[in-house]
């Protein structure tokens, strides 16, 4: 089997069609070969590969993926090459999202490992220090042991050198700046938070409406600061394709970033539905 490789130039000339064209982009998480070739049969730009994605494939929140139950990035790099990598025929490119506070690897080989397997884009969502609340005493701590944003810039700018595409990702307005403005990312998620719905979604309270507001604040300081900047919805109430075009219709983003809405939430229901009326059959009676 080989799989058909694709560059940074070819990805960003993809992306940016796209966005003159009109046509969102759609960058889309999975954490099983079976989903990614379904996701690349539906029309996704980009599957996102991370620990998070593989635990939720496994029937966990994807926010298991902040414990440390797992290498994450060894995670990761395995399951991309093993599971994801053969399952695809090259019509999307793979985003590898790493742990750049791994304190194991040195992230240069890391990268190096992603591109000799042929993922040319990565992301600093494996897990970031961003999703940890900065008034908290852990976000303190972990700052204190070298676990700093400062870690996925240098990771995301490390990328652009080697010819990679680069995809930032932040929860918040001030991480959101740091990244725009030292890591200069070709693509941008301003993530607004675990999304909601199924087994093992978390419901913050918030409307979609609430949720399109947070972000197009965020869109309006970003390209300020990098006008070219494709940035991407992501997170909270954005659960059904309902809620995406309503981000489409009401946010400056170019496109959508789905984890559980296209992984999670869609295998719940369907396997449940199927099992259930195969476990409601009964023998006919005499």
């Amino acid at each position: 089997m080989i799989v058909k490789r694709t560059s940074r130039k070819e990805i960003l000339a993809k992306l940016s069609k796209k966005v003159a064209d009109r046509i969102p982009i759609l960058i889309a998480s999975a954490g099983s070969g079976l989903v990614a070739s379904l996701l690349e049969k539906a029309g996704a730009d980009c599957i996102n590969t991370f620990s998070g994605a593989r635990l939720r494939a496994n029937g966990m929140g994807t926010m298991s993926m902040m414990w440390p139950i797992l290498d994450s990035n060894k995670q990761t790099l395995d399951y991309t090459r093993e599971d994801i990598m053969p399952a695809m025929k090259g019509e999307s490119f793979i985003c590898a999202c790493l742990n750049a506070n791994d304190p194991l690897k040195d992230m240069r080989m890391v990268l190096n490992q992603c591109k000799d397997m042929g993922v040319m884009s990565v992301s600093n969502i494996g897990p970031s220090i961003s999703y940890v609340d900065k008034d908290s005493e852990i976000y303190r701590v972990l700052t204190k042991s070298g676990i700093t944003l400062d870690n996925e810039i240098e990771m995301l700018k490390l990328a652009k050198e080697m010819d990679m595409v680069s995809i930032g990702l932040a929860f918040t307005m001030e991480d959101s700046v740091r990244i725009i403005e030292e890591a200069q990312p070709d693509v941008f998620c301003f993530h607004a938070g675990t999304t909601k719905g199924g087994l093992k979604g978390y419901d913050s309270g918030e409307t979609i409406d609430e949720t399109a507001a947070r972000t197009e604040e965020a869109n309006a300081e970003l390209r300020k600061l990098k006008p070219d900047i494709m940035l991407i919805a992501h997170g909270a109430a954005l659960e059904t394709p309902e809620d995406a075009q309503y981000m489409l219709n009401h946010t400056t983003c170019e496109g959508i970033w789905t984890g559980s809405s296209t992984e999670r939430l869609p295998i719940e229901k369907a396997v449940y539905q199927a099992a259930k009326e195969f476990a409601d059959l009964r023998f006919q009676k005499s």
